[in-house]
């Protein structure tokens, strides 16, 4: 596939990044960890992969602006563009030896995401996008899964924890879908899920109480694949409201539909 010089850099800082987090990822048992909330936790090989991609990013576009998880918002002189970065997304998968975590970059020019880049070193899978280009996967074009019913459908989702979100909520929106569902699936990364989503791995997926680094790259990634991604509301302030329901045409309506009704009784 043709890239284009931007997401090329994109593609570079993410592999970089992911070079290092490799080398950490082995070693894990090693790490300095601390504390950045209830089971939330942030390391060393964190921090090391953001000062990367912040490095490469910089270097090549030295005017654009940044939203970075560790780094927070750093303006820039452009005005027009914004990276939107995730250094690690899947942090206690990686301080737990589970091979599911991602460095997610995407490109916001004028408020709307125009390229995305996740990559998953720990399997070398390296998801890509740019906006009316197609999605990727090295380099073999993607498609959403093309199933019709809920009853087929394998479908992701993340679950609050310790200190986060509505357990409560999120309970109701499961046993909602698990009634409809072939099965659910909670891979502990929402960049690597939305990726699955334009893959075909999983059929659909749904989670809320994200930031838009969470999800910025895997949004172009389903609907350059073909899908649909809306938030709670079928609306699409997801980078906002860190709310995310994606699928294939069908699959999308209906999960929204699913996971929005209220409990059934028993």
């Amino acid at each position: 596939m043709a890239r284009s010089a931007l997401l090329n850099v994109m593609v570079q800082a993410a592999m970089k990044a992911g070079r290092s987090l490799s080398r950490d990822f082995g070693e894990v048992q090693n790490l300095q960890v601390s504390m950045k909330g209830p089971g939330d936790y942030v390391s060393q090989a964190d921090r090391k992969a953001e000062e990367i991609v912040y490095a490469e990013l910089s270097k090549a576009r030295p005017g654009y602006a940044f939203l970075m998880e560790e780094r927070g918002a750093v303006e820039g002189e452009d005005g027009q563009h914004r990276w939107i970065v995730d250094p690690l997304d899947g942090t206690t998968n990686f301080l737990h030896g589970i091979p599911l975590f991602s460095v997610s970059i995407a490109l916001e020019r004028q408020g709307q995401v125009v390229a995305g880049v996740v990559y998953n070193p720990a399997m070398d899978e390296l998801y890509t996008a740019e906006r009316g280009g197609g999605a990727f996967m090295n380099d073999r074009r993607l498609r959403v899964a093309g199933r019709s019913k809920l009853t087929d459908a394998v479908i992701g989702c993340g679950m609050p924890h310790l200190g986060r979100g509505q357990h409560g909520n999120f309970l109701i929106e499961l046993r909602n879908v698990m009634a409809e569902v072939s099965g659910v699936r909670r891979l502990g990364s929402a960049a690597l899920d939305l990726a699955y989503v334009a893959a075909g791995r999983m059929d659909g997926f749904w989670e809320t109480g994200l930031s838009s680094w969470d999800i910025a790259a895997g949004i172009l990634l389903v609907r350059e694949a073909g899908g649909f991604v809306s938030d709670m509301d079928g609306a699409q302030d997801m980078l906002d409201n860190g709310e995310v329901v994606a699928g294939n045409e069908i699959i999308q309506r209906a999960l929204l539909k699913t996971v929005k009704k209220p409990l059934a009784p028993r």
